[in-house]
Order: C-alpha cells, then sequence, then structure tokens
C-alpha cells in the first residue's frame, strides 16, 4: 500500500515471533483484523482477544470509515458475522447522525442477521434486566425497520428459528412499518407465528428422517426421490448443492440428478450469485476424494470450473511482466479459520496463490519454512495443485523464513517484477544470521529497483515484516477472492483503505 506519508512516531515493534515487525495505521489494521476473522482462536490470539482489539480499533477510526468497512466486509468479502460486530459497536460510538442506519442497512443481507444483529447488541451492551433490549440505538432500529421490508414470507420463514432473540421479538422491538397490506400480513404471521412452512432442504429431509419405513430399501428409496426432487425443483441452493454431495452421491441419485448438479455447480452465474469463498470448493473437493462413484470425476471437474470462475475477475500479468508467488506453509499457518471449519490458513494461502498463479505467464510458484523451494505447476486444475503442494506438507519445514524467498532472488541475481507473499506475516529468521526480511528486502531493490512486494495478509495479527507505506510494498487482506480487486487497485496506485472509502452508505 503507497502512502504520500511517513508517521514521525515509532513504528518499530516485535511481532508473535519476536522477530522486528512493524505497526500499521488504525485504518490498516482494523481492515487487516476484520476481513480476516472468522472470531476463532488462531494460533497467536484467541477469538475473543481479536474481537477485543477490533473493538479497540474502532475506537480510533473515523466512524464513516468503520460504517464502509462493515459493508465492504459484507458485500465484497463474503463474511456475516463480523459486519454485525462492527455495527453494533459503532452505535456504541456515535449518535444524532443516520451513519448507523445506513450501515445497517447495507450489512443486513438475509432475515436472520436481523436478529443476529440485535442478539450481539444485547452481549455487546451486557444487558442484563428481563427486557434485555429495551433501550436499543435508535438508529439501529431506524435501519432495521427499513430492513424488514427487504424479505418475503419465506425468507423470513426459513430463518424463523427459537432463539435468544426471535423474528417476533424484533418486530415488537423494531416497530417497522410495512411497505403494502401484503408486507403488513407477513408481519401478522410473525407476531402469531403462523409464517407458512418454507419448502427447504432441511426440512423436507427432517420430515423424512422422522417418517417409519416397513425396510432399508424402501427408506433408501425416500431419501433418492426426496434428493431427485430437491434438485430437479431448483430448491437446493449452490452453498446446500456445495455442501451435500456426498449426501447426493451416497442416496443414488440418477444420472439426469447428477448431470444438473454438475451442470449448476460448474455455472458462471451461479457461482457469482452464491458468493461463495473459494476455500468452500476445496473442501467440497477434499471431501469428494474419499467417495467411491463413476461421477466423482465429473464433479471434481465441476468444481474446478467453479473456482475458476473466481480467477476469470483477476486482471492477470502476460509474459512480459515476471512474477513470484510463494506460499507460507509454517506451523502457524495450520490452524482452523473458524471452529467450525476444517479448512486451514495454510488451505486459504495454497489456494489463494495457485488462484492468483493460473492468470500469470511468467511465474514462480513455491512454499516456504525453514527453508524455500521452488515448484513449478500447471496452469489449469487450481484445486488439483492445491493438493499437490498440500501432499508436500513438513517438505520445507515448519519456521517462516520467508526472508529466503528474496535471498534466492539475489543469489540468482534475478530481476523480477513483482513479489507476492500469502502468508501471516509472522516472519522471522530461525537460521540464526542477522537477515530479516525487511534487509533482505531492501537489498533486493537494489538489484531490482521496479521490483514490488505484496503481502497477503491472511491472520490480521496487526503487524507487517516491513514497512508497508515506503519501498514498493503493499498490503492485501482476506479470504475471498475479492482480494484481487484490490490487487487490480493497487496497479492503478490505489490502496485497500483508499477502496473501502469509495464504498457508498
Amino acid at each position: 500500500m503507497k502512502f504520500n506519508f511517513l508517521r514521525k512516531e515509532k513504528n518499530t515493534v516485535m511481532n508473535y515471533e519476536g522477530a522486528k515487525a512493524f505497526t500499521m495505521t488504525p485504518a490498516e489494521e482494523l481492515y487487516s483484523a476484520v476481513v480476516t476473522t472468522g472470531l476463532s482462536n488462531t494460533s497467536y490470539e484467541k477469538g475473543n482477544e481479536r474481537l477485543e482489539r477490533i473493538q479497540s480499533l474502532i475506537k480510533k477510526n473515523d466512524p464513516e470509515f468503520v460504517g464502509k468497512l462493515a459493508v465492504y466486509a459484507r458485500n465484497d468479502m463474503y463474511l456475516r458475522s463480523i459486519p454485525l460486530v462492527l455495527t453494533a459497536e459503532l452505535a456504541k460510538q456515535i449518535s444524532g447522525t443516520d451513519l448507523v442506519s445506513r450501515t445497517v442497512d447495507g450489512v443486513v443481507q438475509r432475515a436472520d442477521e436481523i436478529t443476529e444483529l440485535l442478539a450481539y447488541y444485547q452481549t455487546a451492551n451486557e444487558r442484563t434486566e428481563t427486557k434485555k433490549l429495551n433501550r436499543l440505538s435508535k438508529q439501529i432500529q431506524k435501519g432495521l425497520a427499513k430492513s424488514f421490508n427487504k424479505f418475503d414470507e419465506y425468507q423470513f420463514a426459513k430463518y424463523n428459528r427459537k432463539a435468544e432473540v426471535t423474528l417476533r421479538d424484533a418486530l415488537f422491538l423494531v416497530h417497522p412499518k410495512a411497505k403494502d397490506e401484503s408486507q403488513q400480513a407477513i408481519f401478522n404471521k410473525i407476531v402469531g407465528d403462523t409464517l407458512e412452512t418454507p419448502y427447504t432442504w432441511e426440512v423436507e429431509l427432517s420430515v423424512l428422517g422422522q417418517t417409519k419405513f416397513a425396510n432399508e430399501a424402501e427408506k433408501k428409496q425416500a431419501f433418492k426421490n426426496k434428493w431427485e426432487e430437491l434438485i430437479f425443483s431448483n430448491k437446493l441452493g449452490y452453498m446446500a448443492t456445495l455442501r451435500n454431495l456426498r449426501n447426493i452421491i451416497e442416496a443414488g441419485v440418477s444420472s439426469e440428478a447428477m448431470s444438473k448438479v454438475c451442470s449448476y455447480l460448474s455455472s458462471e452465474k451461479a457461482v457469482m450469485n452464491s458468493k461463495q469463498l473459494p476455500f468452500r470448493f476445496l473442501a467440497a473437493y477434499r471431501e469428494l476424494k474419499t467417495i467411491d462413484s463413476p461421477y466423482i470425476a465429473s464433479i471434481l471437474q465441476a468444481l474446478e470450473d467453479a473456482v475458476l470462475v473466481s480467477a476469470k475477475n483477476i486482471k492477470g500479468f502476460g509474459f512480459n511482466t515476471s512474477v513470484v508467488i510463494a506460499a507460507d506453509v509454517s506451523g502457524s499457518m495450520q490452524k482452523p479459520v473458524s471452529s467450525r471449519s476444517k479448512v486451514l490458513l495454510y488451505d486459504i494461502g495454497l489456494l489463494m496463490s495457485m488462484i492468483l498463479q493460473s492468470q500469470c505467464k511468467n511465474v514462480i510458484t513455491g512454499m516456504f519454512g525453514d527453508s524455500w523451494k521452488r515448484i513449478p505447476m500447471p496452469k489449469s486444475g487450481i484445486l488439483r495443485n492445491v493438493n499437490e503442494f498440500y501432499k508436500r506438507e513438513g517438505e520445507v519445514g515448519y519456521s517462516t523464513n520467508g526472508y529466503l524467498v528474496i535471498e534466492d532472488l539475489i543469489k540468482r541475481r534475478e530481476k523480477t517484477d513483482k513479489v507476492m507473499l500469502f502468508t501471516d506475516t509472522q516472519l522471522w529468521n530461525s537460521n540464526g544470521t542477522k537477515n530479516s526480511f525487511e534487509d533482505s528486502w531492501n537489498r533486493y531493490k537494489s538489484i531490482a529497483p521496479n521490483a514490488k512486494l505484496y503481502i497477503f495478509d491472511l491472520a490480521g495479527y496487526g503487524t507487517q515484516p516491513l514497512d508497508i507505506r515506503k519501498n514498493d510494498v503493499y498490503l492485501i487482506a482476506g479470504w475471498s477472492d475479492k482480494v484481487f480487486d484490490v490487487l487490480n487497485a493497487l496497479e492503478d496506485r490505489k490502496s485497500a483503505v483508499q477502496i473501502i472509502k469509495k464504498v457508498v452508505l
């Protein structure tokens, strides 16, 4: 990220490995912390510590930037929980303005986010009395009142669950004004708890699961028929299809049904509308590798086609632009992105690097830990490439000697245009030499003065291995393929923070 100024105060600190690191501006740190969080424990930071740091950073930032970041995180980074956190925390900081209500309108994209926002607001404000939400922020209330008119009966019914805060609680609290008689009828059904049971795969399979069958064969046939019905009715959403591929295959659905599933998975329009984080495709790909079915090859190809949609938005680099892509495979990267996920930061780094690699014509790829190893990979088969990298886990060790990527270029006297690091940024030198990443980069710049370094921060710990305000060093953070939009913008000399500031509330 290129800035026209340098702060006068000291900006060097130590990272979690005890190596020299650099602080970030409050806006940069909040951005990187927000777009890389599942609010779960990481190698160096517990989930509650991350939340406390985000709460502290909100107070240090311009309120409008916080609001825009919340909307950016929801709409561009496809995150759900953290935008609600930012919105509720923002409401604690400001009043007398419609900024919060506009932020609410921007982040609430699903009916259940109305109740999720209220539940977090209740917790964040430490409400313990009987009526825990009786002093709701007027701006939260105003924003949610508008949100109530975004959804139809099906959408409300789909998320009408028994929880700490129900849709009925929210309706009484927010007092939304219906936009027409039809909407008022829906509000009345929420009050009376008479919303029509939605036709969803969860409901349909739950009902079937409670049915008594004469024998196992009859049960198996019933589930096969139900999965086929869900597939052909177009009621099985993209995420549901992705997550239920094993169940669909094991149910023994027809070849026609499998053909429709594969077409749906690989449809560019469906992929774009689904707003899936790329690692969802990797999780599905790995799940299927353990199943024996004649359809597996076709489904794996459909997943490859789907993840390729993510890559199509990258401008990429041609034969005349040399690129080095290095993935951090150190021990600290082998931590799940959330408590409910099997996907590791390690996986995301490999996946994002292979997505980028697929769009570069003149590229060196590799991984670093104790050592740095160049590993050439084909352009096609992004998910297959990730798995091939993954099989070599442990081959370069588990330290975070990122400086070796640069030292290798220096040793070869090899000029490159762009160096891309996918890392948790906790770089250090485990070899006992004086080399630091900062020192290696500074020396390399004397060999290749036009070289640029892009640090893809996958963990958001709040420090960087060198100053991202000088010497052609840029910061990008997040787990969505939208990070490559930031890469495109950096080519036009715009920073991630500048992109967020352009969000319209």
